[in-house]
């Protein structure tokens, strides 16, 4: 499970983010707001927890653009606002859960738990692009009448790069949220660059408007043709 902490100051992110990757979280801090609204568009993760003052735009204004964006991803506020008014907002503005500073680590970790079990409400259960569908139940992948014969590997490719629509995904992205291998001594772009070749094979080949592309030098983008767009 990936969290994300939007906290600005530095020794309570360090403490946060040490204390739950002794849990087993995988953790990701952020320190401004802007950083935070950045990498939730960017990659994937199953819960924000979201300091309210921040530098620049605060908690509860980058929360209202991320819930504008549709974002479902799970948002516990963490404050020392304990104000009715203060908690009031939060919620209105799309948090799923409110704690204020100081809390118990006990505590935290069990509304992590629980907003964790209650998972996302709206989650998506088929994506789609132009004329191509992904159906995350059956594992059945459709472009137009045509159905993909797509390997795990490439069905897991290809579900980041649709979740990712119209944003630039990179290979470092890819080694990390798809391979796993964030870590990894050397890097595995050829096997990336691979498999995106043979997925794009699958997906664009007889089609007059191509779905993925590579952007040189930056990583990949799947995209519908412009004038397809409602």
């Amino acid at each position: 499970m990936r969290i994300l902490v939007v906290e600005d100051e530095r020794k309570l992110a360090e403490v946060l983010a040490a204390a739950l990757a002794a849990e087993h979280y995988e953790v990701v801090t952020a320190p401004t707001g802007e950083d935070a609204f950045f990498r939730v568009n960017a990659e994937l993760f199953d819960l924000v927890i979201l300091d309210v003052m921040l530098p620049g735009r605060n908690g509860f204004e980058i929360l209202e653009a991320l819930r504008r964006r549709h974002l479902q991803t799970p948002v516990l506020v963490l404050t020392a606002r304990d104000a009715i008014e203060d908690r009031v907002r939060g919620l209105d503005s799309g948090a799923d859960d409110y704690l204020v500073k100081p809390f118990a680590f006990p505590e935290l970790l069990a509304r992590i738990r629980a907003l964790l079990r209650r998972g996302r409400p709206a989650e998506v259960l088929k994506l789609k692009a132009a004329d191509l569908e992904l159906d995350l139940v059956t594992h059945r992948a459709v472009r137009g009448e045509r159905v993909l014969d797509l390997t795990i590997r490439e069905f897991e490719l290809l579900e980041y790069l649709l979740r990712h629509q119209g944003h630039l995904v990179s290979r470092e992205m890819l080694a990390r949220d798809v391979w796993r291998e964030p870590r990894r001594a050397t890097p595995i772009d050829n096997v990336i660059d691979v498999q995106i070749a043979r997925l794009r094979r699958k997906v664009d080949t007889d089609r007059e408007r191509r779905l993925i592309h590579t952007i040189r030098g930056v990583g990949f983008l799947l995209k519908e043709p412009e004038h397809e767009r409602a």
